[in-house]
């Protein structure tokens, strides 16, 4: 396996991990990426984009990362807020009326932002395709009815976050979010990151491949047996009644459409440059930087994920649930002072600003893990 791309010596044996992801835990093609006090010292890359062509991933090759898309759109937010233009306690009604409806007047901006809104999923019946649309699916969300009293639990709104957070941004920026990020962050940093992707860069994305089958024997997801159990409730309403036609996360409409919760489309290099600067406490207020890295809701049983999970305002924090009931041991291990985003299958973006570092890990074949322990580079205890 050739693996590309630079490496500071300092992190050899990240590399030799990057390289046995390939050679003996089932990768097709990924990227890597490191910086640190905002310069990048690991930038690797290796594989193909897909099993049948074989086409190499090219340094410049892209891909879906799922929920990473999350930290984008929480970003957006929080350079808001640090500018005086968003206040994070004031409802959301104050800048979306729209939303003061079936008792969600007095939700306050950073319950959306900690998934304590009480909207983890639309009831409202969606057709395919309405998920590429903005329009429809912030209508629905206007008129939803939360699933339980604001603020009392903790729901991960896997499929609603990036447009009841991204409306907001929308609103009290007077553009689109897609060109608030484009224009304040990705073009200002020079990622190559894209929220709504053009068609000219459409040959760039690797497909994404669907994860194994669990093995026999091995147990089930338990947000997958509730979902196959209760159709009716947040599991089961997030799996049947997302918006999503079915196998288009590869889909040119998919691709081009704003998706802010899960559609986010860039590489490790993306990734990691979107938290450098955060990782060196720049672009943000620092009062709102330690605001939205620490503890803003915590949960033994995240009610939509049905696992421990801990966020800031925006970004998860270390969740170690390795010790939980067997179908609920998924867990994002970090540093304590680390912070950043996961997304489905693999990828991560986060920062560490103890160590002023970055991170990003971006793969076509989705699993249940990076398999990485960063810090043990760096001369740390292991997570």
């Amino acid at each position: 396996m050739d693996i590309h791309g630079l490496c500071d010596p300092r992190f050899s044996s990240l590399r030799d991990e990057f390289r046995r992801n390939f050679e003996e835990r089932g990768e097709i093609g990924a990227s890597l990426c490191v910086t640190l006090n905002g310069s990048p010292v690991v930038d690797l890359w290796g594989g193909v984009t897909d099993r049948y062509s074989r086409s190499p991933w090219e340094r410049d090759t892209l891909g879906v990362v799922f929920s990473c898309t999350k930290g984008a759109v929480a970003f957006c937010a929080l350079l808001l807020a640090s500018r005086g233009k968003l206040d994070l306690d004031a409802p959301v009604a104050d800048y979306w009326p729209e939303f003061a409806v079936n008792g969600k007047d007095g939700i306050p901006v950073c319950w959306l932002l900690t998934h304590q809104s009480g909207l983890p999923a639309i009831r409202a019946p969606l057709r395919p395709g309405d998920a590429l649309d903005w329009g429809i699916m912030t209508q629905h969300l206007a008129r939803e009815t939360p699933w339980h009293p604001p603020g009392t639990r903790q729901a991960y709104a896997a499929g609603t976050f990036g447009h009841l957070v991204g409306e907001v941004v929308r609103r009290v920026a007077g553009r689109p979010l897609e060109q608030f990020f484009r224009d304040e962050i990705a073009d200002p940093l020079g990622l190559d990151f894209y929220l709504g992707l053009s068609e000219s860069d459409e040959s760039r994305v690797a497909p994404t491949i669907k994860p194994d089958l669990t093995p026999p024997g091995e147990p089930i997801w338990l947000f997958l047996r509730s979902a196959r159990n209760d159709p009716t409730g947040i599991q089961g309403t997030m799996m049947n009644n997302s918006g999503r036609a079915m196998g288009d996360t590869d889909s040119r409409a998919a691709h081009a459409a704003v998706l802010p919760s899960s559609g986010g489309i860039t590489n490790a290099r993306g990734l990691a440059g979107m938290y450098a600067p955060l990782a060196c406490g720049q672009l943000l207020d620092r009062a709102i930087l330690r605001r939205a890295t620490s503890v803003q809701s915590a949960t033994a049983i995240d009610a939509t994920l049905l696992v421990g999970m801990r966020f800031g305002l925006g970004f998860m924090l270390s969740s170690d649930n390795r010790r939980g009931p067997e179908g609920a041991r998924d867990s994002l291990i970090l540093s304590s002072t680390a912070f950043g985003h996961a997304g489905m299958g693999g990828s991560i973006g986060f920062a560490d600003p103890a160590w002023r570092l970055s991170f990003g890990y971006t793969m076509n074949k989705q699993g249940r893990g990076v398999l990485l322990n960063l810090y043990r580079c760096l001369g740390a205890e292991s997570c």
